[in-house]
């Protein structure tokens, strides 16, 4: 294969861990904002005082894992690729 090739192959293979890695990142951003706010309490539903931060992240936290593509497509484009593209065992 050509270098070209090669490189374009490269890119595909890592389309999917890059995709699931994006979908487990925003997984987690999630867990920590709502953990958050389990700590604080309803100090974590006002948007000024010690909650403001928690408040603003447990609100926003949907709008930064949107333009990504929602979890699924990105679990399921991961998973595609994956399993397209690394060597499967035989079992």
């Amino acid at each position: 294969l050509s270098p070209v090739c090669l490189g374009s192959l490269r890119r595909a293979a890592i389309a999917g861990a890059t995709s699931l890695l994006k979908a487990h990142a925003s997984q987690t951003f999630e867990f920590c904002a709502r953990e958050a706010a389990q700590i604080l309490g309803g100090r974590s539903y006002t948007r000024s005082g010690e909650g403001e931060r928690i408040e603003r992240l447990y609100r926003e936290v949907r709008a930064y894992a949107i333009p990504a593509g929602s979890e699924e497509i990105m679990l399921d484009l991961g998973v595609r690729q994956m399993m397209k593209y690394l060597p499967i065992a035989n079992l």
